[in-house]
């Protein structure tokens, strides 16, 4: 059974598409956007890249990453209202099987990346969760 923050956690995966991964290449941190899909039991995220680009680079030297996943509008109410939830873990690039599912659950969330995800040099990869942060209201952290 859940708990509620679960509950919060599986609602925003569920709820937004796209997060900001940050990665690090030894020397200095890099953020870029990603579209991503959480699986059922929140314990794995899962996006896409090209291998040629800085994010695939920093994820290979370094691969403990975190993805911020937020609930933001842009609005004034979002001080009191937007959640934010970092998750913090490690990648992996599935094979085989592994990576058939991954893909089968990004183009679930992402049907219109198709052709992204299809390509030769695009590498699909999984986040192993090992924690989430979320903070609510402003300022209160869980």
């Amino acid at each position: 059974m859940r708990t509620g923050i679960e509950n919060i956690v599986d609602a925003l995966l569920a709820s937004q598409s796209v997060g900001v991964l940050a990665t690090y290449d030894g020397a200095l941190p890099y953020s870029s956007m990603v579209a991503f899909a959480g699986t059922e039991d929140i314990r794995s995220i899962v996006f896409a890249t090209m291998r040629d680009t800085r994010k695939y680079a920093n994820i290979k030297k370094t691969p403990e990453v975190s993805i911020l996943i937020d609930s933001r509008t842009n609005r004034i109410e979002d001080f009191n209202d937007a959640m934010a939830l970092t998750a913090i873990g490690s990648i992996s690039e599935p094979a085989d099987e592994a990576k058939t599912e991954a893909l089968s659950l990004f183009l679930s969330r992402h049907p219109y990346l198709r052709d992204f995800v299809l390509d030769p040099d695009c590498a699909m990869l999984r986040m192993n969760v090992r924690k989430y942060v979320l903070v609510t209201h402003f300022k209160e952290v869980t």
